[in-house]
């Protein structure tokens, strides 16, 4: 197989993995800041409970993070050599602001972790915010060096091909930053929260419980779908800057994303289909016209760029179509899934019915697959080109023999940590099981009521 395309594969295996673990570090702990917060407003413990629990999780989570995190670096330096010269002369930075959040980040979850039975509340929502700051920073850092990949600024290039008069906080604060950093912050706190809408809803739909346990499954459950709505909607909203982005800075993936082949005004939007390259055409798609004309400059008389007016070796590969329909369908899904559960709740006031727990199971997974399918459909879009316009993808990989058998090492490494990763969560969380968790909060609850009452 080409080395272009191993190095590819490899180094798109590793983020896949790594983003797993990396999106859920990022979302969880807002969870566990609104759980807090909850708590301080209405005094019940099992918003604590729920907080510590989640905490937990992301202990472990982060365990696995930190090595797989690790792999990605050496992936990149190892099979992107061309890429990285240009990384070390202009977009360094990102990455090294990066390696202070995670670090304030690990220092108030360790605060948090094992200090908070000894915090008052305002203190233990501070320090957990703080995680939570630097978990967004660090994606936010991470995020800006694909930013700069998709929009480069802040260099020039000399006749002789060198890189010269370097603006580091222009590449940085290059154009497409806000909207893809806000797009990857708000599907990370969406993917969070419906982690624990899919674990509460498993929970609810299990053998009876006590009343009490239930009633806790159904708090998470409620939280995770309210935050989950919001950054759902949230994250349909920035699409459509996104998609401006798109229009303004790199439109072949925009004409590709869309099978549009010839420049126009009113241009159709395709729902679905297969984007047909012989007849230039999309089979079997439910058109809206004009609306990615509107979606593009907020007008239908917008006039979008197609496929036709670039060079045939510039085109992104075509099935981005698929990715980017499948990518805003599990979107859509999950957003009327949490708007009926809220529903159905505060509106209705009545219980989950088991048809939709059972469909909120699959919203965890769900949601991480339109992660996987997001980043797929970014980075492949810009196929052909590593950095837009400037490196060729073939330019910046590793020109050597072997890369397959590195491909075979490193999936295996990933299906052990994998494993051991299911396994850890699924002994801790057996080993302390929330029953226990609900009684020691109700005895601290007690003991707080006492010493309250002496108090007055």
């Amino acid at each position: 197989m080409d080395t272009v395309v191993m190095a590819r594969a490899l180094f798109g295996t590793s983020m896949a993995f790594h983003i797993i673990f990396a999106t859920l570090g990022v979302g969880l702990p807002m969870m566990i800041v609104f759980a807090e917060i909850m708590y301080h407003v209405k005094k019940d413990r099992d918003y604590v409970v729920l907080a510590r629990r989640w905490t937990k999780a992301s202990g472990i989570l982060l365990g696995v993070a930190i090595p797989s995190g690790t792999i990605v670096g050496v992936m990149l330096s190892l099979l992107w050599p061309g890429f990285m010269r240009i990384v070390g002369q202009v977009i360094a930075l990102p990455f090294q602001i990066e390696m202070w959040a995670f670090f304030f980040e690990a220092l108030f979850m360790s605060i948090y972790l094992y200090a908070a039975d000894r915090l008052p509340p305002v203190v233990r929502i501070i320090s957990v915010i703080f995680v939570a700051i630097g978990a967004s920073a660090s994606a936010v850092m991470i995020t800006d060096a694909h930013a700069f990949m998709n929009t480069p600024r802040g260099f020039s290039i000399n006749a002789n091909g060198d890189f010269v008069d370097i603006r580091p906080w222009e590449a940085v604060f290059n154009p497409s930053l806000w909207s893809t950093a806000l797009h990857v912050l708000s599907t990370a706190y969406m993917t969070g929260a419906f982690a624990v809408a899919s674990v509460a809803a498993y929970k609810l739909l299990k053998a009876r419980k006590a009343p009490r346990e239930t009633d806790y499954h159904r708090k998470g459950l409620f939280l995770a779908l309210i935050f989950g709505g919001i950054m759902t909607a949230f994250t349909a909203v920035n699409g459509h800057a996104t998609a401006q982005m798109l229009h303004h800075h790199i439109p072949e993936k925009l004409a590709a994303a869309e099978g549009l082949f010839e420049t126009q005004s009113h241009a159709p939007l395709a729902i679905f289909g297969k984007v047909d390259e012989a007849t230039q055409s999309i089979k079997g798609a439910i058109e809206l016209p004009g609306f990615l004309s509107l979606l593009a400059g907020n007008r239908f008389d917008t006039v979008v760029r197609g496929l036709n007016e670039f060079p045939r070796e510039n085109w992104p590969p075509l099935y981005i179509h698929t990715l980017f329909n499948l990518m805003v369908f599990i979107g859509m899904f999950l957003l009327a899934m949490a708007f009926l559960g809220l529903l159905i709740r505060i509106w209705f006031k009545k219980p989950y019915p088991s048809w939709l727990l059972a469909v909120l199971v699959a919203s965890g997974p769900l949601s991480m697959l339109g992660i996987e399918i997001g980043w797929i459909f970014s980075c492949t879009g810009r196929q052909p080109w590593t950095v837009y316009h400037v490196q060729r993808t073939s330019e910046a990989a590793l020109q050597s023999q072997g890369i397959g058998t590195l491909f075979v090492m490193f999936v295996s490494v990933y299906v052990f940590l994998l494993v051991v990763t299911s396994i850890v969560m699924h002994v801790y969380f057996k080993r302390h099981p929330v029953s226990e968790a609900l009684g020691l909060a109700a005895a601290n609850g007690d003991q707080t009521g006492a010493a309250e009452g002496a108090s007055t």
